[in-house]
């Protein structure tokens, strides 16, 4: 099998705690220049909201497995 039998364990790992790493520097560094029709700043609640589903799914991926 391709990538063993941890690759989907191994992708939420990735995504999540990629999820979570956009959406918190998306609220501590906003982006410099910004295009017409952006908002000044990134959705608060939202990307909270976003940045707490990513780190249960990283560490759900986590504890997949090291047990």
């Amino acid at each position: 099998m391709l990538g063993g039998p941890d690759l989907l364990a191994y992708l939420v790992l990735a995504l999540g705690a990629a999820m979570a790493a956009g959406s918190i520097l998306a609220l501590v560094r906003p982006p410099d220049s910004r295009r017409e029709g952006d908002l000044d700043q990134a959705p608060v609640g939202r990307s909270l909201a976003f940045a707490a589903v990513g780190v249960v799914a990283a560490l759900w991926a986590l504890g997949s497995l090291v047990t």
